[in-house]
């Protein structure tokens, strides 16, 4: 998440769905109506047995810089989130369905949302007491949950959105003509029911209905596009007095809640195929506020940028690609899964290659706490300097030495990258170049065959899963065969310069 720098009765419409994607609404009714997906609940919109990822289930734990935000107490695997939104009154009805696993004994559920007012709530289906309190909503159901669960939470009204520790705005931000909810590191919670912790992961499948002629995008795919009349009931079974589209999008591969995304506006939208390597071919939707020179931009470099990536990082790990871009007044970029934002105006290529690096890393692979976010964003400027090097600029080793003439009693080495405690540096320079330049430093290190080798079974052994730093560390000298422990304490947990280099 690149923050700015001194230097985040219907018919489907089967235009923008992808080949594969149109052909198995065919076989499974997706197309036939939205109401027999919302009857059916989460366990047919999304899976009910959503497992973690391609590892094996393992309890999230609760976070450490943000202390009071989600709770190891809960394992969601599954949200389906249905939504009916008037981008004229900015009214929003929702109900969100979720499939979690309650990992002790619960009297209560808490969930991060600071959203409208809940209208109604239910815990296997029974009615459940609910009350909001700060940033938590606790659920009581009459009898304690224990193991797999399932969860309802209905609301009216207008989401807001939020200011982070170090001052930008994110959550429900309204646009010219809609919104854009962005979620990192808090956001998601202004309009969803979530357990806001990077470690829990959960598949997402997105449903809204919206008046004709605006569109709504999630990450994923598209899998539905429909048509309604006035007097139709839309996604959460509101009568419109209008006619409405209602779009439904799904990613099948587990979502950290601070990449949830959801937008709507008067986009223009592209469907169309991306080349990767090898001849595989990826679905794309590009979702633009205005198709100006930065939108462009960004959908031509998008193909080149991701059969470079892979060429390094290995083969891209999602079953689609895009971006959105949009007039929210947020000042940054964000890697949003399958499907990053860019602001309206500003997307230079290395913001493209930055975002799209971490579909590999920081999406694919998750982090389990906030104080492992250099193994997003340190990856990610690594991709940046990396791009730059094969472009005719200031590669990863030129970049290392530029940084590491800083005297050594600059600011700029304190804090460590993995050590802070201020939520404000967690989108500084500690966590995006001292990150960057420790992937380069281990590659000087251990020498560059072994550097991809640690990089790609990174990317391979934790893919669509969560890691930590300790993680990488072991990683790192199981395929190098060297003692590692000094080399990282002095990068990633020392804040001063490193000596020796």
């Amino acid at each position: 998440m690149p923050r700015p720098r001194p230097h985040r009765a219907r018919r489907v419409l089967a235009g923008l769905l992808a080949p594969a994607t149109a052909a198995s609404l065919l076989l499974t009714g997706a197309g036939a109506g939205v109401g027999a997906g919302v009857g059916a609940g989460v366990g047919a919109g999304v899976g009910a047995g959503a497992g973690r990822g391609d590892q094996p289930d393992r309890t999230p734990p609760s976070d450490t810089l943000f202390p009071g935000s989600g709770t190891s107490d809960l394992d969601v695997r599954a949200y389906r989130v249905l939504l009916d939104h008037d981008p004229a009154t900015h009214l929003t009805h929702a109900s969100v369905r979720a499939v979690a696993v309650a990992t002790r004994a619960l009297t209560e559920v808490h969930l991060d949302y600071t959203g409208p007012e809940v209208t109604e709530a239910r815990v296997d289906g029974v009615a459940v007491a609910t009350e909001q309190a700060g940033h938590v909503l606790t659920l009581t159901p009459a009898t304690p949950v224990q193991g797999r669960f399932r969860l309802r939470v209905d609301y009216v009204g207008r989401p807001t959105s939020l200011q982070d520790p170090d001052g930008s705005t994110e959550g429900w931000v309204r646009t010219s003509d809609g919104f854009t909810a962005l979620g990192e590191p808090l956001g998601t919670r202004t309009w969803l029911p979530v357990n806001n912790t990077p470690a829990d992961k959960a598949r997402v499948d997105v449903q809204v209905t919206v008046p004709t002629g605006w569109t709504a995008v999630a990450g994923g795919a598209l899998v539905s596009h429909t048509t309604g009349e006035a007097g139709d009931a839309g996604s959460t079974g509101l009568t419109w007095s209008e006619p409405t589209e209602t779009w439904r999008w799904r990613d099948t591969r587990p979502v950290a809640p601070h990449l949830v995304l959801l937008a709507v506006g008067k986009f223009d939208t592209r469907a169309r195929e991306v080349h990767l390597t090898g001849g595989r071919t990826v679905p794309a939707w590009f979702v633009e506020d205005a198709a100006g020179p930065n939108a462009r931009a960004a959908r031509r470099v998008l193909p080149e940028a991701l059969r470079f990536l892979e060429r390094r990082f290995g083969r891209y790990p999602f079953a689609s690609t895009g971006h959105v871009v949009d007039d929210a007044s947020v000042g940054y970029a964000l890697e949003t899964q399958t499907r990053p934002f860019y602001p309206t105006g500003w997307t230079p290529t290395t913001t493209v290659v930055h975002e799209l690096a971490h579909q590999w890393f920081g999406n694919s692979v998750g982090i389990e706490d906030w104080h492992d976010l250099w193994l997003a964003e340190g990856f990610a400027t690594y991709a940046e300097w990396v791009w730059e090097g094969a472009h005719h600029g200031a590669g990863p080793a030129r970049q290392l030495d530029r940084l590491y003439a800083r005297s050594a009693a600059s600011s700029f080495w304190s804090p460590a990258p993995t050590t802070f405690t201020d939520p404000t540096d967690l989108f500084g320079e500690a966590v995006y170049l001292r990150g960057a330049m420790t992937l380069q430093a281990l590659r000087e290190r251990i020498g560059h065959r072994d550097f991809w080798r640690v990089v790609r079974a990174w990317g391979r052994e934790h893919r669509h899963g969560t890691a930590t730093t300790a993680d990488f560390e072991r990683l790192a000298e199981r395929v190098s065969g060297r003692r590692l422990h000094r080399f990282f304490t002095a990068w990633l947990r020392t804040p001063e310069r490193p000596a020796g280099y």
